[in-house]
């Protein structure tokens, strides 16, 4: 989902108007998922770069705003996880494409610490356009520690006119030493009406708007990602249900990570309601009539915990289906 095709959020046009406004030149963007880090970081690095920009931001009609919307920008690095710069439009390093063209390795799902080197040098070069140069860093916490190492000496004394914006959906597993260095914004959770016309917007109906943000947890970026995916608000809700029955087709085209996902999702909503709280993503009428024992949902919540660690390297992803339905049904059908 490209940028260009998303109506900017007016929560995230109001957070990027006040921090326009303050001063710094490293900013470090935080808060859970879903609520759009990496939009407000790029409006920032398009102020930042742009020819005529206003305290509203980027003018969106000259040279430098044309460049970042083609991702040919002299002036601008981004530095994401492979997968996320081929599935975002960002054109990776001559090597790293020739690589992976070659099959000599798959894209990184964690930002290489060959391309925080790349970045330390774009940051010592000079400005091409003259309106100085910005590193845009997401999800930040997909460095590992040497890559944050190699951030740290620069970050902490930028060479001539370069700003920094680090866009992260788990800051707490950020080095202390990069958080030191940055000034902090803790990314607005906007009002659920609010978030409701914006979908709308995106041309969601009403009811299903309402769906698939309850089954996001009330993140809008989250919600409009499941409204464009191809499932239906019908099929989220009657998920616990098909679970139940063993029912493997129900998440027959979902990754590994996807199925555990939502797996958590109904595991967290009967752990609330075995105490007497209420459900976060799935209506109250979802879910099945009689809530497992404590004991039970509290395994099948260290057992799902574990499953995603590896959900991105399943050894066979049918098999770990299967395995997690079963899983799923023993454990809504427990008596202890």
């Amino acid at each position: 989902m490209s940028e260009a095709t998303v109506a900017l959020a007016p929560w995230i046009a109001a957070q990027r108007t006040s921090l326009l406004a303050q001063r710094g030149h490293a900013w470090l963007l935080q808060g859970p998922s879903g609520l759009g880090q990496y939009a407000l970081g790029l409006e920032l690095v398009r102020a930042w770069l742009c020819d005529a920009p206003t305290e509203q931001g980027a003018c969106g009609q000259c040279s430098s705003c044309h460049a970042i919307d083609v991702r040919t920008h002299a002036d601008l690095c981004v530095l994401m996880p492979e997968v996320q710069m081929m599935a975002l439009g960002w054109p990776l390093s001559e090597k790293a494409q020739a690589d992976i063209d070659d099959k000599k390795r798959k894209p990184s799902r964690e930002i290489r610490v060959e391309a925080m080197r790349d970045a330390v040098e774009f940051s010592q070069r000079t400005s091409a356009r003259g309106k100085g140069k910005a590193v845009l860093v997401y999800p930040a916490e997909q460095m590992n520690h040497i890559t944050a190492n190699a951030l740290l000496k620069t970050l902490e004394e930028p060479p001539g006119d370069v700003r920094f914006v680090l866009a992260s959906e788990a800051a707490h597993q950020l080095l202390p030493t990069i958080r030191s260095r940055c000034l902090g914004h803790t990314m607005v959770w906007p009002a659920q009406d609010q978030m409701l016309r914006w979908l709308q917007g995106q041309g969601i109906a009403a009811d299903a708007a309402v769906s698939f943000l309850r089954a996001a947890g009330g993140r809008p970026d989250d919600a409009l990602a499941l409204a464009r995916s191809g499932r239906s608000p019908q099929a989220w809700s009657a998920l616990p249900q098909a679970v139940a029955k063993g029912d493997v087709t129900a998440l027959g085209d979902w990754s590994p990570a996807q199925v555990i996902d939502a797996l958590q999702k109904l595991c967290h909503d009967l752990l609330a309601a075995s105490v007497g709280g209420a459900p976060r993503y799935f209506a109250p009428a979802d879910l099945p009539k009689a809530v497992p024992p404590l004991g039970a949902l509290t395994r099948w919540s260290r057992a799902l915990a574990k499953a995603a660690r590896t959900a991105d390297h399943p050894f066979n992803a049918g098999l770990m289906l299967e395995a997690l339905v079963a899983q799923a049904r023993n454990t809504l059908h427990s008596k202890h």
